[in-house]
């Protein structure tokens, strides 16, 4: 017979209090930041100090980029459609996906796979444009010469010793981009915590999930300011804001009118 238990390496309750990953709850309360305690929750260990610097600057670095982007649209219209806090939030999380967020999963697989496979980077790179492939981690709207996210992130990674070979690959990638196409994609943020975390040693399928924990106070940030300075619905767009691409005005025809 299948055993039917759900089972859980993370936490578990000795006489009613809870333990995380061993350590007695109450005795991380005080002692731990919040960086150093989903380090502890990932990885199954209290971080080195170099290890939760590098936990803060990354959830930093993903923690806002204005109102545009799908996951914040989604949690302020969910809002103004007369839903709680937690309503918003968890649709704004429903919005991510491969072109916001999801990036840093797959930037994370493709760097670890590329490292692991010991292939030459110009080989990598010439299958992946000759097949007209986004390289995931590379590219972005606005920065056409850097990403200043990665630079400070990159310094950041240096400092604390994290600049391993996912972020040497993560560079050559980009100069190899640069090589074969004459035109610079540059690493971007997904890219630049794609490399260091694999640096650190976490593995890709975690990817969405820093992605996650640095994004949501975001969220829960818009989700209340909607909640609190607006009106529900009150985001009604006018006639010049929407472009309508459907057939003109027509009459139901007159075998299908029956009042």
């Amino acid at each position: 017979m299948a055993d039917k238990k759900w089972k859980t390496a993370i936490s578990t309750h000795v006489n009613h209090e809870p333990y995380v990953r061993g350590y007695r709850l109450l005795d991380l309360v005080g002692n731990l930041t919040f960086s150093e305690a989903i380090y502890l929750l990932l990885k199954g260990e209290l971080p080195s100090e170099a290890e939760a610097k590098m936990m803060d600057a990354i959830f930093v670095s993903v923690i806002e980029h204005s109102i545009a982007p799908p996951s914040v649209i989604a949690t302020r219209a969910v809002i103004s459609g007369g839903n709680s806090l937690n309503v918003g939030v968890g649709a704004g999380v429903l919005a991510f996906g491969s072109a916001h967020g999801g990036a840093l999963e797959d930037a994370m697989k493709f760097m670890q796979e590329g490292v692991k496979s010991n292939r030459p980077v110009e080989e990598i790179v010439k299958e992946y444009l000759s097949q007209k492939k986004p390289i995931p981690g590379y590219g972005h709207r606005y920065y056409k010469e850097f990403d200043p996210r990665t630079k400070r992130l990159f310094e950041l990674a240096e400092k604390y010793g994290f600049c391993k070979e996912h972020c040497e690959f993560a560079k050559k990638v980009e100069e190899e981009i640069y090589k074969q196409k004459g035109k610079r994609i540059v690493l971007n943020v997904d890219g630049a915590i794609a490399a260091i975390t694999s640096d650190m040693g976490f593995d890709w399928r975690l990817g969405k999930g820093f992605f996650i924990i640095g994004r949501v106070p975001g969220l829960v940030a818009h989700a209340y300011e909607e909640l609190t300075q607006e009106k529900p619905f009150s985001k009604r767009l006018s006639e010049e804001e929407y472009e309508y691409t459907g057939v003109e005005p027509r009459e139901l025809p007159p075998e299908r009118k029956k009042v």
